[in-house]
């Protein structure tokens, strides 16, 4: 956990914002998930598998079972100790397992097998979050929402773009400030840049491309 932010805190300012998204998106176009997901539907599921787990863990379970079950009838069909077979070596996996199953269930009931454009809609559905909403609507949808992980509460201070405390403020704060031409590959960017570069233990500022931008708010220099 990052120290209480205090009067001082340093916000990046609006040009700095632009810079900072512009110096990710020279750097990296078009950034992907890291989930391997062939479908809408077998990406819904691995973010629901992912709470918790690394995207790495879910890929790695996941590959064979999306080789024979694609959708939610052959999900269903599998069953729910079927599904743990293949799930079993991620984190919470017999809760998951339950409910991807219900999930399943409710997708055909509710929504003809289809996965739901709206955040309201998809939070109906059980193991789906505000963050794993968000992940779809913008994976799928293309719509400019802001998945708050650990990564986006953790690097959000470091930065400068917000010194809120809990997802929904951080998601609100960081909304409100990068501009909308950059809100499709935000969340991807500053993900990436949390997992790899600003990560929780010896970020790595020597070698970090956003070094000069960055307020390093609460890290020692």
């Amino acid at each position: 956990m990052e120290p209480e932010a205090s009067s001082d805190f340093d916000f990046l300012s609006e040009s700095e914002i632009i810079q900072l998204f512009d110096t990710f998106q020279k750097l990296n176009p078009e950034p992907k998930s890291e989930l391997e997901a062939p479908t809408p539907f077998t990406l819904l599921v691995s973010v629901v598998l992912s709470a918790q787990a690394t995207d790495k863990s879910v890929n790695k379970a996941t590959k064979s079972l999306y080789e024979k079950f694609d959708s939610p009838q052959k999900i269903l069909e599998l069953g729910e100790e079927g599904l743990i077979k293949y799930i079993k070596s991620i984190g919470l996996y017999r809760s998951k397992a339950k409910h991807i199953i219900s999930l399943c269930k409710m997708l055909l009931s509710d929504f003809n097998g289809e996965i739901p454009s709206t955040r309201e809609e998809l939070m109906k559905l059980p193991g789906v979050g505000r963050k794993t909403a968000n992940v779809v609507l913008n994976v799928i949808f293309g719509q400019p929402t802001m998945p708050v992980d650990t990564h986006l509460l953790r690097i959000s201070p470091r930065l400068g773009l917000s010194n809120s405390k809990t997802p929904e403020s951080v998601e609100n704060d960081l909304i409100n400030k990068i501009p909308y031409k950059y809100m499709k590959h935000a969340h991807h960017w500053m993900i990436l840049h949390g997992r790899y570069i600003c990560t929780a233990r010896n970020p790595l500022c020597k070698t970090c491309p956003v070094d000069n931008i960055c307020k390093h708010n609460f890290v020692e220099k």
